[in-house]
């Protein structure tokens, strides 16, 4: 095994080189990019040559898959791919990966079908580099607080954008309400790492209103959100990045003139998340055992 990973920024990010993921992995390699996932939480592989099958049996080495998504439709033929099409607008939105349902999956993975000839970049953050950044008062607070994530807001259509169509997009995203409570804080399972579990479905804190929830989660928020914590990545041919979603959030930059991009996107199953005190995320509204086992 001759693994090469290179260091992209101080907070996140590595390149790999040295590995084929289009072939089928030994135990050794992937305990190897596990633990560079553990430490860098965002890996970019180049010059990878997959097809839906070939991402997903990479995707596989890490856990089961989830399907698609829990209310919008997979690639015709591959029921665990998502495509992420400028045809169907664009996630310009602080998130992590499907964060309304009790157990979001525990890594995505990103691979490049059609580019846009610039734009489209990919932002990925730090949720670990934020909770580390923030002054020992708001950690203290950070570390009692629990969020509510739903799906069910303008995340997919701005309401001020619908259009016959989009409103039809929208009404297909939250054709199932989900609703869950997780910890506003998160500890990693494997590393005993803390990280911010909010980003864009995090709608209200327990127990405070809308508008107090919105004030305190946009504070918590402007750390994930400092350049110093994000790996920015410039999309081209043949790439594939794999991301820890347990401990990251992401955006897709709309910065390409609605040209054609399109990404395709796999999933492995997650675990419940747990708070500070040990405390599991509990589901409010919405059944997602259709979507995702529970990973151990």
């Amino acid at each position: 095994m001759s693994i090469e990973i290179t260091k992209v920024t101080a907070h996140i990010g590595a390149r790999i080189s040295g590995v084929d993921i289009a072939k089928p992995l030994d135990e050794e390699t992937v305990g190897a990019l596990r633990e560079a996932l553990n430490v860098h939480k965002a890996l970019v592989f180049d010059d990878v040559h997959l097809d839906d099958e070939g991402q997903q049996a990479f995707a596989r080495h890490f856990g089961d898959l989830t399907t698609a998504h829990p209310t919008v439709p997979a690639v015709d033929g591959a029921a665990n791919v998502l495509p992420v099409d400028s045809e169907q607008g664009s996630a310009n939105h602080w998130h992590t990966d499907v964060t309304f349902v009790l157990n979001p999956p525990q890594a995505s993975t990103l691979r490049s079908i059609t580019l846009p000839p610039y734009g489209g970049e990919t932002l990925i953050a730090s949720s670990a580099a934020a909770y580390r950044s923030l002054p020992e008062p708001l950690r203290q607070l950070a570390d009692t607080l629990w969020a509510e994530h739903t799906n069910d807001y303008d995340y997919a259509v701005p309401s001020e954008d619908l259009d016959e169509e989009k409103a039809a997009q929208r009404a297909q995203f939250t054709s199932i309400t989900y609703r869950t409570a997780h910890p506003g804080v998160r500890v990693h399972p494997l590393t005993g790492e803390r990280g911010l579990f909010i980003g864009g479905f995090a709608q209200r804190i327990v127990g405070l209103s809308v508008g107090e929830s919105r004030k305190l989660l946009d504070l918590l928020q402007s750390y994930v959100t400092k350049p110093e914590h994000i790996l920015r990545h410039r999309w081209s041919e043949n790439q594939l990045v794999l991301f820890d979603n347990r401990i990251t959030q992401h955006y897709a930059v709309d910065n390409y003139d609605r040209q054609a991009r399109r990404l395709h996107r796999v999933t492995v199953a997650g675990d419940i998340p747990v708070g500070v005190e040990g405390k599991e995320s509990y589901a409010v509204e919405g059944d997602a055992s259709h979507y995702t086992s529970v990973a151990a």
